[in-house]
């Protein structure tokens, strides 16, 4: 979810009744050295907790002393990435391929549990090769080290995205380890988050993709509304989640991050053949007012609705901010 899940995103999920977001994952590396980009992900407001802020490094004095500046920002979980695929991430030695160095990952484990009194949770994969089963050797451990909870995604790092989540591992480490796990992959319905958790035990599921542009889908799986939402909708929503992340990012960052958003948003309208050439259309317009302007056109009865949502949504007034350089609440 880096890329995706910023405050705006959480947000939104815990207004579509998530109990308990997470942030993009943050560098440690990044957080030691002061970089801003890193130092913006602390940003945290009182309507997106609980929360739980997700950290990845190599280093256990350098996750240790994340952890810290994680749990100061006001973080109610600290939450530690062994499960990342991407190439950038896994060469550092950091994200799933702590999965095949267990005495490293256990070190980071101990090092940052000591290092806060928040509880510390860590997300895996299955391993680093396809069939590999060194999430039910290292979770037992990684428990032993202090983490008060486990997120497993049932495929390996190979896989990336590819196949299917094999949750017959996650009721495995159920049955391993005596916190709970929370199942992730391939939740997407309602019904499919019941039968993960009936077959597996696990305490929880975690919605990524699916939530992407599809708030709905929370709210379908948590409350069984499976009710489609209208254009009107759906065009509020997205203006909403732009005007918040323009608040978050400035305009400058937010007008690249969120052209991705359109698509996924139109494709709650179905009709591809009617969303897709819009959707060029939007991403083609030079202003994220022009885009606004556009989608109101297209739906002129979202403006209604979409003054409801904000009288209901906070306006971030709020935030909990670190100590950080000005261009931060600028957006960088």
């Amino acid at each position: 979810m880096a890329g995706v899940s910023v405050q705006a995103f959480r947000r939104q999920g815990r207004r579509f009744g998530a109990g308990l977001v997470c942030s993009e994952m943050v560098s440690c590396a990044g957080l030691q050295h002061g970089n801003e980009r890193s130092l913006g992900y602390l940003r945290i407001a009182s309507d997106e907790r609980p929360l739980a802020v997700q950290i990845f490094g190599s280093e256990p004095k350098v996750m240790a002393e994340a952890a810290r500046m994680v749990e100061d920002a006001g973080a109610d979980l600290v939450d530690v990435n062994f499960g990342c695929p991407v190439k950038k991430v896994t060469k550092t030695g950091a994200g799933a391929t702590l999965l095949e160095d267990p005495e490293r990952a256990c070190g980071i484990v101990s090092a940052v549990a000591e290092a806060v009194s928040v509880p510390v949770t860590v997300k895996m994969r299955r391993g680093l090769e396809n069939g590999s089963r060194a999430c039910l050797e290292l979770g037992p451990r990684l428990v032993e080290a202090g983490a008060e909870s486990l997120t497993l995604h049932p495929r390996s790092a190979r896989q990336m995205y590819t196949g299917e989540a094999d949750h017959s591992l996650t009721a495995q480490l159920v049955s391993r380890v005596d916190v709970p796990v929370i199942a992730s992959g391939d939740v997407t319905s309602r019904a499919r988050a019941q039968a993960i958790l009936a077959t597996t035990g696990a305490a929880a599921v975690m919605v990524g993709r699916a939530a992407q542009g599809n708030p709905w889908a929370l709210r379908e799986m948590i409350e069984g509304d499976a009710e489609a939402p209208t254009r009107e909708e759906v065009v509020a929503e997205l203006i909403l989640f732009m005007r918040a992340t323009v608040r978050e990012l400035g305009e400058k960052r937010a007008s690249g991050f969120l052209k991705k958003f359109y698509g996924w948003y139109l494709g709650q309208l179905g009709a591809p053949r009617i969303t897709k050439p819009f959707k060029q259309e939007l991403v083609q317009l030079e202003s994220l007012d022009e885009v606004e302007t556009r989608l109101l056109a297209a739906a002129p009865g979202a403006a209604e609705v979409l003054e409801a949502l904000q009288t209901e949504a906070p306006d971030g007034e709020d935030d909990v901010v670190l100590d950080l350089p000005i261009s931060i609440y600028g957006g960088g």
